[in-house]
């Protein structure tokens, strides 16, 4: 099929100021013909619609975390070891039942209190994912194999709630992988991971859609190291509007096995 081209108005616009004037002094000037847009081509267009996605990983599933309240409606102000602790009761809104973690690292969790030492939730951080002025919980909770499970958590309805209000916790984001960074870039949360290919790495940005109530992972790509890079280490994320630059605990502090408080790397 061959391309389809739309003819561009632009050339028309540039003779119409020239006839108008291009001789006065500070006139405009045509800077020439403007390139012609190329429609697309479409490959196989008699092939049937699919008939349901090729596989679930949890991307837009939510989960209401049971026995949580979120005072005044400030995540700040929640344990961490306590909302992962309750999340191992979480059904999710899909039941897609891709959420769970390992046994070990279940059991871990549960330890927490007795053995803080072996507890995989690592510092929290603060960041409004949501664009609603409130900040989100973010936690990373380190499993087997270098795994890391990184989840984002948000005050139901994101409303500011007052004193007494008994608002609820929903986790708006749930993934694991081989995990060399987490960072955060404008409202977006990025994780990078190690690729098969030597020299790449994939990049999979996670944002937040109104609509889904939940974040998504709008852009997956796998992009060429660069060669001066030579470590593996994950950078501490940098916050923007009210987001902390450094993790914060709040209640009781969470177990901080990484003393640094960064995200966890792959390595």
């Amino acid at each position: 099929m061959r391309p389809v081209r739309v003819p561009a108005v632009a050339s028309a616009v540039a003779a119409l100021a020239l006839v108008s004037g291009c001789g006065a002094a500070g006139g405009l000037e045509s800077a020439g013909e403007a390139p012609s847009a190329v429609e697309p081509a479409r490959l196989w267009p008699d092939l049937p619609p699919a008939s349901a996605a090729p596989y679930d990983y949890g991307e837009g599933e939510t989960a209401r975390i049971p026995g949580i309240t979120v005072p005044g409606g400030d995540v700040h102000r929640l344990d961490p070891v306590a909302v992962a602790q309750a999340g191992l009761k979480a059904k999710t809104d899909r039941d897609s039942g891709l959420d769970e973690l390992p046994d070990v690292t279940v059991r871990q969790i549960r330890a927490c209190r007795t053995a803080p030492d072996d507890c995989p939730v690592l510092a929290p951080y603060y960041f409004d994912l949501t664009g609603d002025g409130r900040d989100e919980l973010v936690l990373g909770i380190r499993m087997p194999e270098r795994q890391l499970a990184v989840r984002a958590y948000r005050a139901d309805g994101g409303g500011r709630g007052e004193e007494g209000d008994r608002v609820g916790l929903t986790r708006i984001m749930s993934t694991s992988d081989a995990v060399i960074s987490v960072e955060l870039a404008g409202k977006d949360l990025i994780l990078r991971a190690p690729s098969v290919i030597s020299g790449y790495e994939y990049r999979t940005a996670w944002s937040w859609d109104d609509r889904q109530q939940a974040m998504l992972a709008t852009r997956d790509e796998i992009l060429r190291v660069p060669e001066r890079r030579t470590d593996r280490t994950a950078p501490t994320p940098k916050s923007s509007g009210s987001a902390a630059p450094t993790p914060k605990s709040s209640g009781s502090a969470a177990p901080t096995p990484d003393s640094s408080g960064s995200p966890a790397d792959g390595r």
